[in-house]
């Protein structure tokens, strides 16, 4: 993986980690274009440059982050990731054989773009507008939503801020949440996925100094991409999303089948 490619892949995470239209799918896109999707320090890239886009959201969100008078907040937090922390390390090496295929990215992210048209539609009465009126027991569905990301494609984000939708929160309300949920999630996988390759990330200088431009790049790209999800997502809802996610879908499985593998 050369500096240039590292930019661009953590320009996509930036971008992508916190809309609804699966990080993980593009960055697989990304690097199979680039020919170095086989690359096993790119797939550990891919995982560990979350970290610097979940800082994105303690920065923004730190008044929430560091109210150390509402444990409540964090006790949510901790049921919400729970789900997903353990169906993730029991299925671990599934998930990674899913992640050198991009044509399931293709099958979800279609799948799901479909969802996104009527998502506003089906859940279009909250109740809630901020995490404070949930309770821990949607805290946890919100949670069991989020195990449908780790197909790829699927998106966390979309997964939570939906969960979140049908537990009654409000766009607004579902879209932070899911943000917040990011956090403990990508830095358990993040930690878990450094600490099980640490020898191939300390085996060359190159590989430490890509992993720290890919997050300082990740980190400043995630900041902008919120605040613009944000406005987005109120005025204009999911559809945009979801018209977004079923051309992509398309594209990448009519490449598919025309026998394009993506492949190094």
């Amino acid at each position: 993986m050369s500096t240039l490619e590292a930019i661009i892949i953590a320009i996509v995470e930036g971008l992508t980690e916190f809309i609804p239209v699966s990080s993980t799918g593009h960055m697989i896109i990304a690097s199979s274009l680039m020919g170095i999707n086989k690359d096993e320090f790119t797939k550990l890239f891919e995982v560990c440059i979350q970290l610097g886009a979940i800082l994105a959201v303690v920065v923004l969100y730190w008044k929430k982050f560091f109210n150390f008078s509402k444990p409540q907040f964090y006790l949510k937090l901790f049921l919400g990731v729970l789900p997903a922390l353990i169906l993730g390390y029991l299925l671990g090496d599934q998930i990674d054989s899913l992640l050198e295929k991009p044509e399931v990215v293709g099958a979800t992210l279609l799948l799901g773009g479909i969802v996104l048209l009527y998502v506003d539609k089906w859940f279009n009465s909250p109740t809630i507008t901020s995490d404070e009126g949930m309770d821990y027991f949607k805290a946890i569905r919100i949670g069991l939503f989020q195990c449908l990301a780790l197909v790829p494609g699927v998106s966390r984000s979309a997964a939570t801020i939906i969960g979140g939708m049908q537990q009654k929160l409000t766009r607004h309300a579902a879209a932070e949440f899911s943000f917040f949920l990011a956090v403990p999630t990508m830095a358990a996988a993040t930690g878990y996925k450094l600490l099980k390759h640490r020898d191939l990330l300390l085996s060359s200088g190159e590989n430490l100094k890509l992993l720290a431009i890919g997050n300082i790049v990740a980190f400043i790209v995630a900041m902008l991409a919120i605040k613009f999800f944000i406005g987005a997502l109120q005025k204009f809802g999911f559809k945009m999303w979801g018209y977004y996610r079923i051309v992509v879908g398309i594209i990448i499985l009519a490449a598919f089948f025309m026998g394009y593998r993506m492949e190094a």
